[in-house]
């Protein structure tokens, strides 16, 4: 008989789970600086140890060392940092509106906020931003109002999208923002072939798309990087691996042997790896990558390495698979904490400064919710208009549709003790 040993399968699991100390040991964290910066034009072979690496600006003083310090003024980095607080706000309120029965869902993006501010603040008005969850910074950051967000997340009368979508899943035109989509890795060839009508009609603009870690395990990931690297269009694809998807770790979607930035270098493609709580690395990864795009130099992806701290939705519950304090062990820090940081390094922040900022943003944000809440929430019956539901679809409404909002209205205009005919 065969006395070999069976054959079995390797699933990979997550150092530590709840009640065990948090362990990072997978986490290689090199020393802020160290990452060297190839010239714009470099082939993507000479990019490739920058998939394994680690681009981190911000060192544990908060200063800014090595070739991708960014060229950024005080003013900026004061902006950005509000900015940054101003989304941290906004997701507190919402989900204490949530867990308040106000509205459905919520998702906030906590620890993640330098990312999408960041990145909004690099690219130019008209380049296109298609989302995955926890992007409001994006939103913040280009100006749009927190009020209309709130209503959108609170579906009632004044939401932008006519009740169409789920919480958060939030859309702009003005700001440059693409619907976001509850089917995991759709934006990625989304963003793919925005870029390719882009470069066909040679209007100069670029689109950003991203994924979460979990994501890259769908097969647009893989569709969009093989248009990416056939096409070459003026795109740049965001991984955000913040370590988990809703419930599993994310080795499972790396397989636990390689960055997710390294998947690039089987389609030909420049890739890097970047400290995602770093706002420096931030803007100097992204402005890299981003005028590569705009110089017809073609698409670069990058992993941004950063933690959920949150819940993955109001959904969720992290506990039941992670330490509860990861995110206090978290080696990479928060975002917010050291950009400012970084601030009182240079002389331009000191702790009466950052507080007057948290209670001027917090002043805000209450300010709006109350005022987004006298439109409607769940707990009364002030929602979007159905009838809405038709209109922005067709420049011209087709017949079929006019009839169904006639018997729609009449529905609506009837009493509600009178039965349906």
């Amino acid at each position: 008989m065969d006395q070999r040993e069976p054959l079995r399968l390797r699933v990979p699991h997550p150092p530590a789970r709840p009640g065990d100390a948090p362990d990072f040991s997978y986490l290689d964290v090199p020393a802020a600086g160290s990452a060297p910066r190839p010239p714009l034009d470099a082939d993507p072979a000479e990019v490739r140890p920058l998939a394994d690496d680690l681009i981190r600006v911000l060192d544990d003083d908060g200063g800014a060392v090595g070739p991708w310090v960014p060229e950024v003024t005080p003013d900026h980095l004061r902006l950005a940092l509000r900015t940054m607080a101003l989304t941290r706000a906004y997701d507190a309120r919402m989900l204490s509106a949530q867990r308040q029965g106000k509205t459905s869902f919520y998702i906030c993006s906590t620890g993640e906020e330098a990312i999408s501010v960041g990145q909004a603040y690099v690219f130019e008005p008209g380049d296109m931003c298609f989302p995955t969850y926890r992007q409001q910074g994006w939103l913040i950051a280009r100006g749009q109002p927190i009020v209309e967000m709130m209503c959108q997340v609170l579906s009632n009368e004044k939401d932008p999208l006519n009740g169409r979508q789920m919480p958060i899943m939030y859309a702009s035109r003005d700001a440059d923002f693409f619907s976001i989509s509850g089917n995991l890795a759709t934006q990625f060839i989304q963003a793919v072939g925005w870029a390719m009508a882009a470069a066909i009609t040679g209007d100069g603009h670029v689109a950003i798309g991203s994924v979460g870690d979990g994501a890259t395990a769908e097969g647009d990931f893989h569709h969009a990087l093989t248009f990416a690297a056939t096409y070459r269009p003026p795109v740049v694809l965001n991984v955000v691996n913040n370590q988990w998807a809703i419930s599993s770790f994310q080795s499972i979607a790396s397989g636990g042997s390689s960055t997710f930035a390294a998947r690039a270098a089987g389609y030909g493609l420049p890739a890097l790896r970047a400290d995602g709580n770093d706002y420096l690395a931030v803007l100097a990864a992204t402005h890299w990558a981003e005028r590569r795009a705009r110089a017809g130099l073609g698409p670069t992806v990058i992993e941004w390495v950063t933690y959920r701290a949150a819940s993955h939705s109001t959904s969720d519950d992290p506990s039941r698979y992670r330490p509860a304090n990861e995110w206090d062990a978290w080696p990479l820090g928060d975002p917010i904490d050291r950009l400012a940081q970084h601030l009182r390094q240079l002389g331009e922040w000191d702790d009466d400064r950052h507080q007057q900022m948290l209670d001027e943003v917090g002043a805000t944000v209450a300010a709006a919710g109350a005022e987004a809440e006298r439109y409607g929430t769940m707990l009364d019956d002030r929602h979007a208009d159905p009838r809405r539901i038709f209109d922005d679809v067709y420049a011209e409404v087709p017949e079929h549709l006019r009839r169904q909002r006639a018997e729609l209205d009449a529905l609506l205009r009837r009493p509600a003790d009178e039965p349906e005919a």
